[in-house]
């Protein structure tokens, strides 16, 4: 486990760093005291502890987000550490994992730094997963964690990820029964990746590249318990 620690203050970063001892003792934590010393970093890190005003964290947090969506690299674990309640409607804009408070309570770390190992062991997990689907004569691999979503066309089914969409012959009902972990079929023509949702209302799911697909009234009961009992053990969550 590769772990990144950022605030101005040295002795935070040793607290936090003994901190994620007694719960990882052979983890490989780093200590940087500026953003810059942490953006220039040649390691990637699978979790942030982010000072939000000392170090401008937000700021470091949006650059982070920007190279991984250059990159197409998996989101890292973003968790910010800071004596101030009034930024935290900013770290939800980054997709922030969570928002500790200084002083720091090592129950709450514990708690939070248990979570986020879950989700990345999630994130891990959806990474090795994937379709086999022919095109036009062609096999293809397609991974669980780039698919958006899955819509009905019929006697077809469109595959949609950021980058492409794919049509193939299928049936809806096929694809529910083998992606039931981490997807729900919010309406008879969707199956959305819980993963890649970034908001959703009673009619509306939005997903992470800003696309909106329909939720039926019958299965928002439904969706709003799976999507909680997913979040609460761990799963990716971009809301």
């Amino acid at each position: 486990m590769n772990i990144a620690i950022c605030d101005d203050n040295k002795l935070i970063c040793a607290d936090i760093s003994n901190l994620i001892r007694r719960q990882l003792p052979d983890a490989k934590i780093s200590a940087f005291q500026s953003k810059n010393a942490l953006l220039t970093a040649k390691d990637d890190f699978e979790i942030y502890f982010l000072d939000v005003k000392g170090i401008g964290g937000i700021d470091a947090a949006k650059m982070i987000r920007r190279r991984q969506e250059l990159l197409n690299a998996p989101k890292s674990i973003l968790i910010f550490v800071t004596g101030y309640g009034d930024y935290m409607s900013e770290a939800f804009d980054v997709h922030a994992f969570h928002y500790l408070l200084k002083p720091i309570d090592a129950q709450k770390f514990s708690t939070v730094l248990t979570q986020a190992l879950t989700e990345i062991e999630n994130i891990h997990s959806q990474a090795e997963k994937f379709l086999l689907i022919k095109v036009n004569g062609i096999t293809q691999k397609i991974f669980l964690q780039d698919i958006l979503y899955i819509e009905s066309q019929n006697k077809k089914v469109a595959i949609h990820t950021a980058a492409e969409i794919f049509e193939v012959y299928g049936k809806m009902d096929s694809y529910e029964v083998a992606l039931n972990e981490n997807f729900f079929r919010c309406h008879r023509c969707y199956l959305v990746n819980l993963a890649k949702i970034s908001a959703y209302n009673a009619d509306t799911i939005q997903l992470c590249n800003g696309e909106k697909i329909f939720i039926s009234a019958k299965k928002f009961p439904d969706f709003v318990k799976t999507f909680l009992s997913y979040a609460q053990n761990g799963g990716l969550v971009n809301v």
